[in-house]
């Protein structure tokens, strides 16, 4: 999960021409404070960026200023660093907030490493990922951009991994196995051999009916994904992590007595979420939207009906149950004040 940072939040945008393919990247940055990630990780003990070298038209590539990951000495960090120096990829689980794609973020700026992300869940097609001829004949052929990391390495990061079309993790398999090439066939069946320092990192969601379209990966990836990670939520029903508190307090500004209150009921409502009583647990980034709501005069009541309330569904039943439970937390944060003051 993201650390608070003192200063302010930007986000740059970079659009990149490599080999006459547009890649447009953007990356969240914040202005930390004194601290080194270097000094937070122990990744070097498996990748050391000084042993990276990449042509300058790919430094902007490699992310920059990402926040620390605060995983309660779960060493993610750490274990994706040894996946891929072990076996070139691994797999992120969990539900969606839980910082998947920030710890991506945060391993490819430690290690030097340049990002190339696609959401499998957009109609991409296999000609914009591998390649094609531009106009006629076959003078004028465009690397897509899985074909660009195959041949210059860095990370390819596939989000939603379990929405990908098949056709697409059909042509990834020989790249993910010992033969380490892939064949364009397209372009008269070139093979092209995986870069040294070419990285593998799919995501996803829990195959559920909240997340649709999502279906079980196919065997043939899955076998090829050697470390399986799971990421979960930083509080879970009656287990509440202070820090995730002390985030919302921070990033909404609002007290942390109202930052627990509202931590309590998204914990409560994680938990009803992965009972499958509801279809949606609040994320982090949930939370904290709903803490800025309150921090503008709303009460926690208010906020949570024009946040949380109608994200978790459509249905009013679904709504009124999200909306007792907040009453009910609610209920006995007072109660529990009026003992504290006995």
């Amino acid at each position: 999960m993201e650390q608070k940072s003192k200063l302010i939040t930007t986000t740059k945008r970079t659009r990149i021409n490599s080999n006459n393919v547009n890649l447009s990247i953007s990356i969240s940055k914040i202005r930390k404070s004194s601290h080194s990630l270097d000094k937070m990780y122990d990744l070097k003990k498996y990748m050391d960026a000084a042993d990276m070298n990449f042509p300058e038209d790919m430094q902007d590539m490699i992310p920059k200023d990402t926040p620390p990951f605060l995983d309660n000495g779960a060493h993610y960090v750490e274990r994706i660093g040894r996946a891929l120096k072990f076996f070139k990829q691994c797999a992120l689980i969990g539900p969606s907030g839980t910082g998947k794609t920030h710890i991506v973020y945060l391993v490819a700026e430690l290690a030097g490493l340049p990002m190339w992300e696609i959401n499998c869940g957009l109609a991409t097609s296999v000609f914009d990922l591998f390649g094609r001829y531009i106009g006629l004949g076959k003078e004028n052929w465009i690397d897509g951009l899985i074909t660009n990391w195959c041949r210059r390495g860095g990370i390819l990061y596939l989000d939603e991994a379990n929405m990908m079309k098949q056709d697409v993790a059909t042509k990834l398999n020989p790249l993910l196995d010992q033969r380490g090439h892939m064949v364009l066939t397209e372009k008269d069946s070139e093979i092209i051999h995986r870069h040294k320092h070419a990285y593998m990192i799919i995501s996803m969601n829990p195959v559920s009916s909240e997340f649709a379209g999502t279906k079980p990966i196919n065997a043939a990836m899955r076998r090829r994904m050697s470390v399986w990670l799971n990421f979960d939520y930083m509080s879970i029903g009656d287990n509440i992590d202070e820090k995730e508190i002390q985030m919302v307090s921070e990033k909404g500004e609002i007290p942390m007595v109202d930052a627990e209150t509202i931590v309590k009921i998204g914990s409560k409502l994680r938990q009803e979420y992965k009972m499958g009583d509801i279809p949606y647990g609040p994320s982090i980034g949930d939370l904290v939207n709903w803490a800025k709501i309150c921090a503008d005069g709303a009460s926690i009541l208010e906020g949570g009906d024009e946040t949380l309330v109608p994200m978790t569904s459509d249905d009013p039943e679904v709504q009124d149950e999200v909306r007792h439970i907040i009453k009910k937390v609610l209920e006995s944060q007072l109660s529990a004040k009026k003992t504290d003051v006995k």
